[in-house]
């Protein structure tokens, strides 16, 4: 007969943590593989893309700069070649970028494999209240990811790739350093958009109220242009750009807990607040 949650010592929960990250582990490693196998959709297709003209958000920027007569609007027009400069840098690159992949198409699974770890711990009502937690997490990553490859990426491949200090100084981008910029932005942007998950889980332990949150939202707002000007290009476009979602996806997280502190309220026979 298994044991119950309760009764399982803090070796058995550490056995059981174990086999929850191997298969996650393994479900990233064969996803990986794949990606590894079908290198030209994932450099060509996808992390190439943004470079090039006909990338969708490139094409959407240069019409709209066609139809206001602004020039500036449009971005990536003139594609720059990438150079390697490293014996094993396209091998590790291609390496990075398949376990890179491998992370964003299995995060679901990963989230799932946590959830059914942490899952057996939670009381019937709590299990209730987060019903819909890895389907919310993964969308939210998913549009973060997405938002980050289709919007930041091409700003910030525009940005840095065309900006030179002199005439005399060349840009030949880097293929590492290419990788890099695309990836970390959109994994960053996916990590963001996770916000309301975390506001979540916040308050659902009593360390945030929606009365905190009201309280620091100019500071919430002053730390999100902050944190939008490091993971975009120095320019004001961009920076709004990346720091209006956020600023709806705080407000969304002060709703979550507003929602869960009145439940609390309820639950304990106080008065809810309005």
């Amino acid at each position: 007969m298994a044991k119950s949650d309760s009764e399982m010592n803090f070796l058995e929960h550490l056995e059981v943590l174990r086999w929850h990250l191997i298969r996650s582990i393994s479900a990233i490693f064969i996803i990986a593989i794949i990606a590894f196998i079908y290198r030209n959709i994932i450099f060509d297709q996808i992390l190439l893309a943004p470079k090039t003209p006909d990338f969708i958000t490139n094409q959407l920027f240069c019409d709209f700069a066609k139809k206001v007569n602004s020039p500036t609007l449009c971005i990536n027009s003139q594609p720059f070649q990438i150079i390697n400069i490293k014996m094993a840098g396209q091998f590790s690159s291609h390496i990075m970028v398949s376990i890179i992949a491998g992370f964003i198409l299995a995060f679901p699974y990963f989230f799932w494999e946590m959830w059914q770890f942490l899952k057996p711990a939670l009381h019937s009502k709590e299990i209730k209240h987060a019903r819909g937690s890895v389907f919310f997490a993964s969308t939210l990553f998913t549009l973060g990811v997405a938002f980050g490859y289709f919007i930041i990426t091409p700003l910030s491949v525009h940005f840095l790739g065309g900006y030179s200090v002199s005439n005399q100084v060349i840009n030949q981008i880097n293929l590492e350093s290419y990788i890099a910029t695309v990836t970390s932005v959109s994994l960053a942007a996916g990590v963001i958009f996770e916000l309301p998950i975390f506001i979540y889980f916040l308050s659902k332990i009593g360390l945030v109220t929606p009365q905190f949150l009201k309280q620091y939202r100019r500071h919430s707002i002053v730390l999100i242009l902050i944190l939008s000007a490091v993971i975009t290009p120095p320019d004001i476009f961009s920076q709004i750009l990346v720091s209006l979602p956020l600023m709806v996806l705080y407000e969304f997280g002060i709703i979550i807990s507003k929602r869960i502190y009145k439940k609390q309220q309820e639950e304990f026979g106080l008065t809810p607040i309005k």
